[in-house]
């Protein structure tokens, strides 16, 4: 059956690589039966220096060279994957088995060195790697305690009541310190430990009433926390417990929806359920630009977008070209406009 007329060179190679990517993600024993490709793939992530990419299929983690998208190690861990996370330095990966409730680390240099942190009742709720990618953080279940790891040695620390199970850390950008905000005697706090030897540096109660996320700036000059979406409310703290400023744009209604940092640390971005997003500047801390997110968003004319299906295509391919002008980027696009290539194909 011959397949329709595609309008555009962009759509089909958006195909092209979606079909290349299913079929390359696959395991090299991936069992091609029903039940395996109804299930599909679990958790997938690129590793930080983009060498790696680690897809979790039930038990098994497989990784992947990205350039050739071989096979470069084969893991199987005790029970299903929930979770995967690599390490800062790409040389280790923890696995989440929340179901069991278990972490299982393994090295990429070290196949055959493995980690297995079990919590026992108090159960695991979230893990996340350190800056140093040498320990491991584990919140239990119901927010009891957090539980620092180390894979140098057998040394854990606990910190009792987080507030939340993967939210509510925050670390510096040069990684010597983190923000671990708990909840005792009804009100919350902020934790600062050191991340060479783990210990609390100080501790100082924040003006929230259920605060929601906390987070350092760039520069590690400040950390900013914000209160749960019933109550509109800011704070900008230093680093030794001092109040430098609060924010709140109005006091009926949802309050705070997302906040995020600019990379210099000069700008402190604050979405509202109001659909503003408020900047504030970090010298006065006062709001000097305002956006609205409307609701109706235009965008480029020529952009493209794609849809991915799950039934399988048979393509044909042998008879596909590009011209070399296409292939040198000399097409000519001009705003507002574009040249249509036209693309057939035949679907077995």
């Amino acid at each position: 059956m011959v397949g329709r007329l595609l309008e555009s060179s962009s759509f089909l190679l958006g195909t092209l690589s979606s079909i290349r990517r299913r079929l390359l993600l696959k395991p090299a024993n991936w069992d091609h039966g029903p039940s395996e490709l109804k299930q599909g793939p679990g958790p997938c992530c690129f590793s930080p220096n983009s060498r790696y990419i680690a897809v979790a299929v039930d038990y098994r983690l497989v990784i992947r060279d990205t350039l050739s998208f071989k096979v470069v190690q084969l893991f199987s861990c005790l029970d299903k994957i929930s979770h995967i996370e690599w390490a800062n330095d790409s040389e280790y990966i923890l696995c989440g088995l929340y179901k069991r409730p278990m972490i299982q680390a393994w090295s990429l240099t070290q196949p055959e060195w493995t980690c297995k942190i079990d919590e026992g009742p108090a159960g695991i709720a979230y893990a996340r790697w350190s800056p140093d990618s040498r320990h491991i953080l584990t919140t239990s279940d119901f927010q009891l305690r957090l539980t620092v790891w180390s894979l140098l040695n057998t040394a854990c620390v606990h910190v009792q009541g987080p507030k939340h199970g993967s939210k509510g850390v925050s670390f510096t950008k040069d990684g010597k310190f983190a923000a671990i905000c708990t909840r005792r005697d009804c009100k919350d706090y902020v934790n600062l430990l050191s991340c060479h030897a783990w210990e609390i540096m100080g501790a100082f109660s924040v003006d929230t009433l259920d605060l929601a996320d906390i987070e350092w700036s760039p520069d590690d000059s400040a950390i900013v926390i914000w209160d749960s979406p019933l109550e509109y409310k800011v704070l900008i703290y230093s680093p030794d417990g001092r109040c430098l400023s609060k924010y709140q744009a109005y006091e009926s209604g949802l309050g705070v929806k997302s906040v995020s940092w600019s990379p210099c640390g000069q700008y402190l971005a604050v979405g509202s359920y109001d659909q503003m997003l408020r900047v504030l500047n970090h010298l006065t801390w006062k709001t000097f630009a305002e956006f609205m997110h409307l609701s109706t968003v235009r965008g480029p004319c020529c952009a493209a977008l794609f849809k991915e299906v799950d039934e399988p295509l048979h393509l044909n391919m042998s008879e596909l070209c590009l011209s070399d002008e296409f292939l040198q980027g000399n097409s000519d696009v001009s705003e507002g406009h574009f040249r249509v290539m036209h693309w057939s194909y035949v679907m077995e």
